[in-house]
């Protein structure tokens, strides 16, 4: 077996894993130390703190992950790091470290995608998935359908013109004074509320299934200063429920019919929002419909975590795609072809 140990450092939380790969994968240990409590207070995440955290955080994950592993670095065969996409200051704290890790170790670096790491989680939660599928990653930064065409090998079929699921849902959130973050919270203010008490808008574009969460997050917005201006009690739990339907439902659709349009026979989820039951439910149901197996790892693995960054490096090494010193954190990049 190969033990990669992998730093995940992208936003807000900071992790750190180890995973004995090949012919499987069997995650060690799983170490994430979060911020949300302390970005709770800004309803957001504060970039420049976060960069402070992962600094104070990132020795004592990886001697935590090794820990809980029982191994010690002479036990590892190589070191990944989350590289790109996210914030610039958050991941040059992880790349820093993990290459002053593997020079020190003279063990060969492993520069991963983030987006291509969320996809990998489901080879953790689902061995027996194996490419070609078509796979919707959705979180707070990121809303791209990918057909995995092998496992180091993507197309991508869709993205998000403008803002993320997770954004939105951050922003409708904050402006339903529900706190931070705005997935969990949405979710819960959902429960007792009508999908189909409003009718916000979906976005199609003409020969594409890209996304566009920008205009029912105002739609939403204006709803809610409509019911104040008349001063109105506003129904939180409706205007919740149909926010988050009008979302699921978009995401669900084009997952479906992304696939349905490769010829695929199977659909996954990745990343933060996969962990929203109700775009589990629309997939999972439409994938039915459609003839398609479903699959979505779980929730831990859905947040950023540093597990899913060793199983995405572990294709690397086996290719040999080893990173140099010269190695650097890259903000925006899409996902490789």
């Amino acid at each position: 077996m190969t033990h990669i140990l992998a730093i995940e450092s992208s936003c807000d939380e900071t992790a750190a894993a180890v995973v004995a790969c090949g012919g499987g994968f069997d995650v060690k240990s799983n170490v994430i130390a979060s911020q949300i409590d302390l970005h709770r207070r800004y309803g957001g995440v504060v970039p420049e703190i976060a960069s402070r955290m992962h600094i104070e955080a990132v020795t004592g994950v990886t001697e935590q992950a090794l820990k809980e592993a029982c191994l010690t670095f002479d036990g590892i065969d190589a070191v990944a790091v989350t590289y790109a996409p996210g914030l610039v200051g958050a991941l040059l704290v992880g790349v820093g470290y993990a290459k002053s890790l593997a020079f020190a170790l003279k063990k060969p670096l492993l520069a991963v995608h983030h987006i291509e790491a969320h996809i990998a989680a489901n080879y953790i939660a689902s061995p027996e998935l194996k490419p070609p599928f078509v796979c919707l990653v959705a979180s707070g930064g990121h809303a791209t359908v990918a057909l995995a065409r092998d496992y180091a090998e993507y197309d991508v079929l869709a993205v998000t013109r403008d803002d993320a699921p997770g954004e939105a849902f951050d922003k409708i959130a904050r402006v339903l004074g529900l706190g931070y973050p705005g997935g969990p919270a949405v979710q819960e203010a959902a429960k007792n509320g009508r999908t189909d008490a409003f009718v916000f808008p979906r976005v199609y574009f003409d020969g594409a299934m890209d996304f566009s969460f920008s205009g029912v997050k105002t739609a939403v917005i204006n709803t809610i200063h409509n019911y104040a201006q008349k001063n109105l009690p506003i129904p939180l739990p409706d205007i919740a429920a149909s926010f988050q339907y009008a979302v699921c439902d978009v995401l669900s659709e084009r997952l479906v019919a992304c696939a349905v349009r490769a010829g695929v026979k199977s659909i996954a989820l990745a990343g933060g929002v996969a962990s929203n039951h109700l775009l589990r439910e629309l997939s999972q149901v439409r994938a039915k419909e459609a003839g398609l197996n479903f699959y979505c790892p779980p929730p831990v693995l859905c947040t950023d975590n540093a597990a899913m960054t060793a199983v995405r490096g572990y294709f690397e090494f086996v290719a040999k795609k080893f990173a140099k010193t010269d190695l650097n954190a890259v903000a925006t990049l899409s996902i490789s072809v």
